[in-house]
């Protein structure tokens, strides 16, 4: 008879049942990131619509008083492939990428070839003046300046006092 009965029965970790255990857990940890990594952020809403492959510009916007300065990188797009329009509340920038690289030596040739269409339409904080809008393009990058409405603009009332 042992003095202390539950040392023997103790369990080690190496059971059967913990190694089913450890081997089911293994098994869920592999199945969860699978599903994370097979599409880029899963979890975020807007991404839904986006395709693998597919590539969306990405947007930079800032504002003053007077206008909304937008920069957009479109790398090797060129301008002629890019359309821009906009309405009092939205932005969209629209274009198409088109790259061939080719390179060759003996008895070997190398070509990848990348296209694709892209459209985004950004809302606007506030109106703007469609016949007031600017877009320059330089080194890949898109420039928009949209000068805001006049109605928009805000501007200071004075506060009166009734005089008696």
């Amino acid at each position: 008879m042992s003095l202390i009965p539950f040392r023997t029965k103790r369990p080690t970790g190496m059971e059967p049942t913990s190694l089913a255990t450890l081997a089911d857990f293994r098994h869920e940890m592999n199945r969860m990131f699978e599903g994370f990594f097979s599409r880029p952020l899963p979890t975020l809403p807007w991404f839904d619509t986006i395709e693998p492959g597919q590539w969306l510009p990405t947007v930079d916007m800032s504002e003053n008083d007077r206008q909304i300065h937008v920069r957009v990188e479109l790398p090797g797009i060129d301008p002629q492939d890019v359309d821009v329009s906009v309405s009092e509340d939205r932005l969209v920038i629209a274009g198409e990428k088109k790259s061939t690289a080719e390179s060759s030596g003996e008895g070997w040739t190398h070509r990848e070839s990348r296209y694709g269409s892209f459209t985004r339409a950004i809302p606007l904080p506030e109106s703007v003046d469609p016949a007031n809008v600017t877009a320059r393009y330089d080194k890949g990058v898109l420039t928009v300046e949209l000068q805001k409405s006049p109605a928009s603009t805000s501007r200071r009332i004075p506060v009166t006092t009734a005089a008696k």
